[in-house]
């Protein structure tokens, strides 16, 4: 469910018309609904209800501050992959205590930069990492708790770009390697081991493969505590999936979700991290564009659109679908035509849609690709010098710009010519 829906004829954000919107801020722009983000927030709390846990949102899903202090401020907890996003996470107010690092090329300079600010785990994903982790923390006189990334090889049944957890994967260590790595772990100074880390990849559209994995956790629990581990917090990974279409998609709900987490780890007397993104950000997001042209072509009619690849990458780079529908209502039963929907870069890739019928629109008009609160500004560019799009929040019945537009002078002003030219 999200706050998106058509009232007096026109698209609403919770109860400000998404013209209204366009107007003051010009199209293309990333549009985000509050009461969405926390309802989705509030699905995984009611979840995990009864069990020790920490929902850490995923920074990488939605990164602007502001989003982060919507959900920090209802007590979540951030999981991060970079200096940049643990600083982010800082800046929203976040405290160190309920920040996770991940990520599979940490620098030591990030060490350094979570270990000075505080941090509440690193998620470590080889050996190499390991040595690192334990000279930078060493040296700052600080212990580094930490928990491993195993890679079960369990396929997640998903997109091949986001799997994350078979063993031809780039993430974590074998999980046969496991008890040896955790005995390397527990002999380096500065380490505290604290749990066991593991994440199979994002968009999941069914329960059993996260079934299958945390099972091989459970194993693993029982085996690293007979070696003298201490085995406290299980981190889980993210990755459950969400409806980009209106039609035939049903992704398993948080509840599920949670049951399952509960009757397959319920007994191990572990805290429960989670580090969800898309199902909290993806629905509670849009991307309103405009018309520029509707263009006849050789047996097709294209749709061409302000925004462009470089705004949403999601199409080309993965092949995904998005929603795409008029900010003004159509008609009950009016008539739906085809249309390629594309953008003006010039790049063949940047297509949002082949052959997608919608109902008849014109140059003027504004449309907005549902879902796109995940994985959208965040993987924005400037390409073809064109200037990232504006971000803006709303609240009930007032919207704020939480990232506006740079200006040509200020991408300009970015670069520099050498006094030899």
């Amino acid at each position: 469910m999200d706050h998106f829906v058509y009232r007096g004829g026109t698209l609403h954000a919770e109860d400000v018309p998404v013209a209204d919107i366009a107007a003051t801020v010009g199209t293309p722009f990333y549009l985000y609904s509050r009461a969405t983000l926390e309802r989705h927030y509030g699905l995984f709390e009611e979840a995990l209800a009864g069990t020790d846990h920490l929902i850490c949102y995923a920074v990488k899903a939605n990164s602007n501050l502001a989003v982060l202090k919507v959900l920090g401020d209802l007590g979540a907890g951030m999981d991060v992959v970079s200096a940049g996003e643990y600083l982010r996470a800082k800046a929203a107010g976040v405290p160190g205590e309920r920040i996770v690092f991940s990520g599979v090329g940490k620098t030591r300079e990030e060490m350094r930069i979570a270990l000075s600010g505080g941090v509440r785990q690193f998620n470590v994903e080889s050996e190499p990492e390991l040595l690192a982790l334990s000279e930078v923390a060493a040296g700052l006189g600080r212990t580094a708790q930490i928990a491993i990334r195993v890679n079960p090889d369990v396929d997640a049944k998903t997109h091949e770009k986001i799997a994350t957890g078979k063993k031809e994967n780039k993430f974590g260590i074998p999980i046969d390697r496991a008890r040896a790595i955790y005995a390397e772990a527990a002999a380096l100074p500065a380490i505290e081991v604290v749990g066991i880390d593991v994440h199979i990849g994002s968009q999941l559209t069914e329960l059993e493969p996260f079934r299958q994995a945390y099972l091989k956790v459970r194993d693993l629990t029982w085996a690293l505590r007979q070696d003298g581990h201490r085995i406290g917090r299980l981190d889980l990974g993210g990755g459950l999936g969400i409806p980009y279409t209106r039609a035939n998609e049903a992704p398993p709900l948080p509840l599920d979700y949670g049951a399952m987490v509960k009757q397959v780890l319920g007994d191990l007397g572990c805290e429960i991290e989670i580090e969800p993104g898309r199902l909290i950000a993806g629905n509670a997001g849009l991307l309103v564009s405009g018309v520029i042209y509707v263009k006849s072509g050789e047996g097709r009619d294209f749709l061409i659109l302000d925004a462009a690849m470089n705004d949403l990458i999601r199409p080309a780079m993965y092949g995904a679908h998005h929603d795409i529908v008029p900010v003004t209502e159509p008609e009950p039963g009016a008539p739906q035509h085809v249309y390629d929907i594309v953008g003006p870069v010039c790049e063949t890739g940047d297509t949002f849609a082949r052959g997608r019928p919608m109902p008849p629109v014109a140059a003027g008009d504004l449309v907005a690709f549902r879902s796109a609160g995940a994985y959208g500004a965040v993987m924005a560019s400037e390409y073809n010098t064109r200037p990232l799009v504006p971000e803006v929040l709303v609240s009930g019945d007032h919207f704020a710009v939480i990232r506006p537009r740079p200006t040509f002078d200020d991408i300009l002003a970015r670069d520099t010519i050498p006094p030899w030219l």
